[in-house]
């Protein structure tokens, strides 16, 4: 593709050599010279110069190459996403059902949908048009699965699902599994049943190996264009917002609370009934107590979580305590010697 090409297809301008061919897209420092890659930070800015990529995404302010081609867009990392596209495109769905599929009763298969082999759909349930459904996957009854979906292989929704449009489920995701309820009665376990559903909005992303699961009553809801990452626990009546991310090995508790545009980092634990509000951002590894509210826009990191300035400043803290350490044992010694010089002249 030329560059000319590109750039008028992502709506941007370009400088340079407008006929260059790009065959590719590669990471700034190991792009060739028929590659396109982008700059998304200071530190890509700094090594602009030395990147042999033929073709550079760059925002507006980025200073006139003289011999560099460029195409400039508001957002280079969004263009080059949508760039990607152009290289390599999604891989073209097949309509029809494999013999080998197991069909219940009253189950609709919408236009254009794409049934992999050995794949069970129960009673009463709805594959959407052009959705697609891989391998070894297991569907439940009365499951709703919206138009244009995509389910890898091995894929498992429980009964009473709701699915949206656009929705990507990975492989081993699990939906609708029964949430971890039980009351202690007589010195043993007893199971709450969990008779709730799930609802999925539109182009949702749930990555590997990710469950989420039923509600005891009621709903577990994730909200339109949510995106989790892989080995992600959703526990049973929690509420995910509208356009929440989330990565890999985060877990939440029952009925948690996430509202929409809140970032949450890797390995981050969060306790039942916990309220995360709009556009809150939870680092990496911390814990959020039962009950505790996450403030809007806040960012908070560590165990317990709290505001990152707080945290940082314990962090800085327990830096100084070795040399603190040292300093109270010189104290001691010193005091020691004076009571001792004290003690001779009385």
């Amino acid at each position: 593709m030329r560059v000319r090409e590109l750039a008028e297809w992502l709506g941007a301008t370009f400088e340079g050599d407008g006929e260059k061919e790009l065959t590719g897209v590669a990471p700034l420092e190991t792009a060739g010279g028929s590659e396109l890659s982008f700059l998304g930070g200071r530190k890509a800015l700094q090594q602009a110069d030395a990147s042999a990529a033929g073709c550079l995404i760059v925002p507006p302010d980025y200073p006139s190459p003289s011999r560099r081609t460029v195409i400039r867009a508001p957002e280079p990392r969004t263009a080059f996403a949508r760039a990607m596209n152009r290289f390599y495109p999604t891989m073209e769905i097949k309509p029809g059902i494999h013999p080998t599929v197991a069909l219940g009763k009253d189950v609709e298969i919408g236009a254009l949908a794409s049934i992999g082999p050995h794949v069970s759909i129960g009673d009463s349930s709805r594959v959407g048009l052009a959705s697609s459904v891989g391998a070894g996957c297991a569907i439940g009854k009365r499951v709703a699965l919206g138009e244009g979906c995509v389910l890898h292989a091995n894929v498992t929704i429980y009964d009473n699902v709701d699915i949206g449009r656009g929705v990507i489920l990975h492989s081993g995701c699990v939906i609708g599994a029964d949430g971890f309820g039980y009351v202690f009665e007589n010195d043993r376990y007893h199971k709450f049943p969990q008779v709730g559903r799930v609802e999925i909005g539109d182009f949702v992303e749930i990555g590997a190996n990710s469950c989420v699961d039923r509600a005891a009553l009621g709903v577990t809801l994730i909200g339109e264009g949510t995106k989790l990452d892989n080995m992600v626990h959703v526990g049973h009546n929690c509420r995910i917002g509208r356009h929440v991310v989330v990565a890999a090995q985060t877990g939440f508790s029952g009925g948690v609370v996430v509202e929409d545009y809140a970032v949450i980092g890797g390995q981050v634990g969060i306790g039942d009934k916990a309220r995360i509000e709009s556009r809150a951002v939870l680092g990496s590894g911390c814990g959020v107590l039962t009950s505790k509210i996450v403030r809007s826009g806040q960012t908070v990191w560590g165990t317990p979580a709290r505001p990152l300035k707080e945290h940082l400043e314990q962090l800085a803290n327990l830096a100084r305590l070795p040399e603190m350490r040292r300093q109270f044992v010189d104290l001691k010694r010193r005091l020691a010697q004076l009571e001792a010089s004290s003690a001779r002249r009385g």
